[in-house]
C-alpha cells in the first residue's frame, strides 16, 4: 500500500514543474554518485589485484624469520618438523644482507639475497628475466641476477660486449671497529641476468647463490636469515601459519605473503576507503536535493494527506508513505547507477577505453575488477542516505495538521 501511494506520487503530474525537476535532479545525482563509487572501487580492486599478482611473483607464500636478530641457526630436526606440517611445499633457505655494488665510479646499495637451488620453486623471479639468464654461479665464481634499476645504476648489463667489472662489498661481521678498512669484505662478481618485476624490487634486490653469501658473512652452513617456502594450497595460509608457529615456538616469526609487506597493502586499503568516503559525500549532497523534493511534495499533497487522515490513516501510515517515496527516489537512482557502473566497467575491461599515459607501465589501461561486496556496500550506503533524506520531510508530513478546506 505504501509503495502504491509512493509510486503514484512519483508519477503523477505536479502543479509546480520545479517539484519534478528537483526530484529528477536528486535521482540523477544519486545515479552519478552510485556509479562513481562502484567504478572507483572497481579500479582500486584492479590495481590491488595487479599489485598482488606482481608481489606474489616476488614474495613466497610464507616466510620464517627469527624473532630476534638477523640470522639464526636451525637444526635438521627442526627442518623436518617444518616439512612435516600439512600444507607445506618446497623450502628454500635464504641469507640476506645489505651490500654495496660497485663498477668503476658507479655504485648502488642493494639487498643481496643468497638463495639455494629450490628458490625458483617458491618465487617466480626467474620468469621475469629481461636479459641474460638465471645463473647464480658458485661460491668462488658468484653470478648476480639484479633488477633493472640496479643494472641501470651501475651499468651491470649481462649482455654487454665487454663484461662489466663488478665488485661487491659486504660487512665483516667479525670486525672490531667498522671505521677500519677491514670492516668490509669485497669480492669480484659477474652480472648474469636482469629481471623486471616492480620498481620497489627492481631498484633494491640482487640475487646470488647461498654459499657465496654465507662465505662472505662468515655464516655456518646451517645459518640463515630466513626460510621461504611454497604452500600446497595458498588459500590455507592462516591455517598453515598457526600450525608452524606452534611447532617453532616463540623464537621464530611466521609471515604470510601479505604480512611480508603489510604496510603496502594497508596503505592501499586506506587509500581505497578514503576515496570512498570522499565520493560518498556526493550522496550527501544528493540527499539535500531529496529533502527539498520531498518537502515540496508534502506541500503539494496536503489535501491528499488530509483525506487519508479523514479515512483513518494515522501519523505512522503517512510517515511510511513519504519514507517509501524517499526510498523510491533513492532506489531508482541507485539501481540506475549500478547498471551504469557495470556497463562502464565492462566497456573498460573489453575495450580499454581509459588509457594510462606515460608508456612506462606494465599495463596500458586502467585495470578494473568488480566485486559483489562493493555493490552491496554501495547499496547499503544509498539506503542510509535515503533514510536520512526522507526522515525529516516524512515526519513533518505526519505531524502537521492539514485541512480539507481550500
Amino acid at each position: 500500500m505504501n509503495l502504491l501511494f509512493a509510486w503514484r506520487y512519483f508519477r503523477s503530474k505536479k502543479s509546480t514543474t520545479a517539484i519534478n525537476i528537483i526530484a529528477w535532479i536528486s535521482v540523477s545525482a544519486i545515479t552519478v554518485a552510485t556509479a562513481a563509487l562502484i567504478v572507483v572501487l572497481s579500479v582500486f580492486n584492479g590495481f590491488e589485484d595487479l599489485v598482488k599478482g606482481l608481489y606474489s611473483d616476488f614474495y613466497s607464500d610464507m616466510k620464517i624469520v627469527p624473532a630476534q636478530g638477523k640470522f639464526f641457526t636451525i637444526a635438521e630436526g627442526d627442518v623436518k618438523k617444518i616439512t612435516g606440517v600439512k600444507g607445506v611445499g618446497a623450502l628454500s633457505f635464504v641469507a640476506e644482507e645489505s651490500a654495496l655494488l660497485v663498477k668503476d665510479q658507479y655504485h648502488a646499495v642493494v639487498s643481496l639475497k643468497g638463495v639455494d637451488e629450490n628458490y625458483t620453486k617458491v618465487s617466480r623471479v626467474a620468469k621475469h628475466l629481461v636479459r641474460g639468464e638465471y645463473n647464480l654461479g658458485t661460491s668462488d665464481k658468484p653470478g648476480l641476477v639484479s633488477g633493472v634499476g640496479i643494472e641501470n645504476a651501475v651499468g651491470a648489463n649481462p649482455k654487454a660486449e665487454v663484461p662489466p667489472d663488478l665488485v661487491i662489498y659486504l660487512p665483516n661481521r667479525k670486525a672490531a671497529n667498522f671505521n677500519n678498512l677491514d670492516a668490509l669484505h669485497s669480492f669480484n662478481v659477474s652480472a648474469t641476468g636482469t629481471y623486471m618485476v616492480q620498481q620497489d624490487f627492481d631498484d633494491k634486490y640482487t640475487f646470488t647463490n647461498l654459499a657465496f653469501v654465507q662465505y662472505m658473512l662468515d655464516l655456518a652452513p646451517n645459518q640463515y636469515s630466513s626460510i621461504e617456502f611454497a604452500l600446497q594450497n595458498p588459500e590455507e595460509s592462516e591455517k598453515v601459519k598457526a600450525a608452524l608457529q606452534q611447532v617453532l615456538g616463540s623464537k621464530f616469526i611466521v609471515q604470510t605473503r601479505m604480512e611480508q609487506n603489510q604496510s603496502l597493502f594497508t596503505t592501499m586499503q586506506l587509500e581505497k576507503w578514503f576515496i570512498f568516503a570522499i565520493l560518498a559525500l556526493i550522496l550527501v549532497v544528493a540527499a539535500f536535493n531529496m529533502i527539498g523534493a520531498l518537502t515540496m511534495l508534502v506541500l503539494e499533497k496536503q489535501k491528499d494527506i488530509a483525506v487519508l487522515k479523514a479515512m483513518g490513516a494515522n501519523n505512522n501510515r503517512i510517515m511510511k508513505i513519504f519514507l517509501t517515496e524517499g526510498f523510491l527516489l533513492a532506489g531508482i537512482g541507485g539501481v540506475s547507477g549500478m547498471v551504469l557502473a557495470f556497463l562502464i566497467c565492462i566497456a573498460q575491461i573489453k575495450f580499454k577505453l581509459v588509457k594510462l599515459t606515460g608508456g612506462t607501465f606494465i599495463i596500458d589501461a586502467y585495470p578494473v575488477k568488480m566485486y559483489l561486496p562493493d555493490f552491496l556496500l554501495v547499496a547499503l550506503t544509498v539506503s542510509l542516505v535515503a533514510v536520512f533524506a526522507s526522515w525529516i520531510p516524512s515526519r513533518k508530513a505526519a505531524m502537521q495538521f492539514f485541512s480539507l478546506k481550500s
